[in-house]
């Protein structure tokens, strides 16, 4: 199987294991706070980390220079993670996919002011396409929208932050690093709260936590070999099939599903964001050096 092939196959297995995370915390968000969702999920991925950093290198990749840079993207994690199983709690959870597809476009928007970057206008043009399409899903003023459209919106501008901190500091720092930091600090804080949301899960919920955390590093580490394996611009587009499971995953737990301005906004953010990252690939390519 070539490069690329395992790439997408990783990809997929990846996006997966988020839409089943995602799932299992929309459940637990029925009875518990999303702080107390976010604890168990970090408690139990944090030795999970620590073991594939020191499987993959030693437990030396998690050496750093940049506390300060670690404490930024934790604090900014834990904004993603909170506003997006608040979110979750209160959406259906096709329709909470696909405003959290609008990250990507949040990260294009950003990069120039925070990076310094260009935005050629095919680019931009894709982004406000893809922005008209979470509108149509959000439906801002009309009986549809609902609160929780504010805080999957919130979660995707906290996420896209953390990306283009990842960016600017990713060269500089090991990956392990990087998400077991980024992991750490929403522990610690959320351990700080717990004792003002406690609710004693149901031992169906203990198995629900530990699925949440095993799925959540499942993802980590698949995304993460997808990315080793074949091209961003060929591995990056495969992200949209969680919109796929998602649909599944709600039907078949909540019997949801989405009208049609749901699936005609999502097409448009889908599109919106393939149109880029093809651009972008195109552009990479250009870029490379001939032998």
């Amino acid at each position: 199987m070539s490069g690329s092939f395992k790439g997408i196959g990783f990809m997929c297995l990846g996006v997966l294991c988020l839409a089943i995370g995602d799932a299992i915390a929309k459940w637990l968000g029925e009875v518990h706070s999303p702080l107390q969702i976010i604890f168990f999920r970090t408690l139990v991925s944090l030795p999970l980390i620590a073991a594939l950093a020191h499987f993959g290198g030693g437990l030396r990749k998690l050496r750093t220079r940049r506390p300060g840079v670690h404490l930024l993207r934790g604090l900014i994690y834990t904004g993603t993670m909170f506003c997006f199983v608040l979110g979750l709690t209160l959406l259906p959870l096709a329709e909470a996919t696909a405003i959290a597809f609008v990250a990507p476009l949040f990260v294009t928007l950003l990069s120039v002011p925070l990076l310094g970057e260009r935005i050629e206008g095919p680019v931009l043009a894709a982004s406000l396409v893809g922005f008209a399409g979470v509108l149509i899903v959000v439906r801002p003023g009309g009986e549809a929208f609902d609160p929780g459209a504010l805080a999957l919106v919130g979660a995707a501008l906290f996420y896209a932050l953390m990306m283009i901190t990842a960016r600017r500091w990713g060269a500089t720092e090991h990956l392990w690093a990087m998400v077991f930091y980024m992991t750490l600090v929403p522990f610690l804080l959320t351990a700080l709260a717990l004792p003002w949301v406690w609710q004693t899960p149901h031992p169906w919920h203990w198995l629900a936590f530990l699925g949440s955390g095993l799925f959540g590093v499942g993802a980590t580490a698949f995304i993460t070999l997808a990315f080793r394996h074949a091209p961003a611009a060929i591995a990056a587009p495969f992200d949209y099939t969680a919109m796929l499971w998602a649909v599944l995953l709600g039907w078949w737990f909540w019997g949801e599903m989405p009208d049609l301005w749901v699936f005609v906004g999502s097409a448009l953010i889908i599109g919106s964001g393939l149109a880029i990252a093809y651009r972008e690939g195109r552009t990479t390519l250009k870029r490379r050096p001939t032998s």
